[in-house]
């Protein structure tokens, strides 16, 4: 009998205030089996895990990976092919510096499909939060989120 390949859920768990984790997310936590978590998650956000469903931690900062990037890829797969429904909880927004890309393409690689679920990220969240615009007319058409760091090599 095949293996059902649920979909890897990648999942933005906003800037750390449950209160702006997206409807979708928090229904999500209470469907999956694994929760795969990185740094940035707020323990507020890990609470809202109910018992039973396996946390794993894959946190990184700079120069410190607890769990390197490919295992965090390979053990998506793993559990994946094993019929699990799993969720890849990140800070913010998977796509902004969540390395979500490279975490796609490696799952997807393996024929199982990935649903990403998009979070609030701070770069927006803080100033808004304390009433700075991004953009205001006349002023400021755009902005910019850079990251101080960069890949070695």
């Amino acid at each position: 009998m095949k293996t059902r390949l649920y979909p890897v859920y990648l999942v933005g768990a906003g800037p750390g205030d449950p209160d702006l984790l997206t409807r979708k997310a928090f229904r999500l936590l209470r469907e999956v089996e694994v929760v795969i978590y990185d740094k940035l998650v707020a323990p507020d956000i890990i609470d809202l895990v109910p018992k039973g469903i396996t946390r794993i931690f894959a946190g990184k900062q700079a120069r410190d990976h607890f769990m390197p990037q490919q295992e965090i890829n390979d053990l998506l797969v793993d559990l994946a092919k094993a019929g699990r429904k799993i969720m890849r909880l990140k800070g913010g927004d998977p796509f902004v510096f969540g390395r979500a890309n490279e975490e796609i393409e490696y799952v997807e690689s393996f024929g199982i499909p990935v649903s990403v679920v998009p979070g609030i990220s701070s770069a927006i969240a803080v100033p808004s939060g304390q009433g700075i615009p991004m953009t205001k007319r006349g002023i400021s058409s755009s902005f910019w989120v850079m990251t101080a760091t960069k890949r070695d090599g």
